[in-house]
């Protein structure tokens, strides 16, 4: 079966909502570090009710949780091709995984930099 490109407006945005959808859901349901993190995404919401936390608060929070899972997600793109690519072990493909985990730990040390910030005052 040969891909047609739907080149409507609605239609085609409505196409892409779903495959975004799936691909946010084989993340969920398949890889265990994007599990973990959204548990603590969950975790970590729960712990802004039960603070109280202000509207900024919520959105640095908001956005500190989009950008890991996000930035995971996107490594975990990058490792599946490299391995797609060549299976076996290559140390420029190592070089190239080790990067994409890099940016998932400044986004992860951001993240608890951000609920530190939020989540400290709240003990003293």
């Amino acid at each position: 079966m040969e891909f047609q490109k739907d080149n409507t407006f609605f239609t085609g945005r409505l196409k892409s909502l779903v495959f975004a959808l799936k691909g946010a859901i084989k993340l969920i349901t398949t890889e265990h570090s994007i599990m973990v993190q959204s548990t603590l995404a969950v975790l970590i919401t729960i712990a802004g009710f039960y603070f109280n936390i202000s509207h900024e608060e919520w959105l640095f929070q908001t956005l500190a949780i989009g950008l890991v899972l996000s930035v995971e997600g996107l490594n975990t793109a990058v490792e599946k091709v490299a391995d797609f690519i060549h299976p076996e072990f290559h140390t420029k493909i190592g070089f190239i995984k080790d990067i994409a985990a890099g940016a998932v730990f400044f986004a992860a040390m951001t993240a608890i930099a951000i609920g530190l910030m939020i989540y400290l005052p709240k003990f003293t």
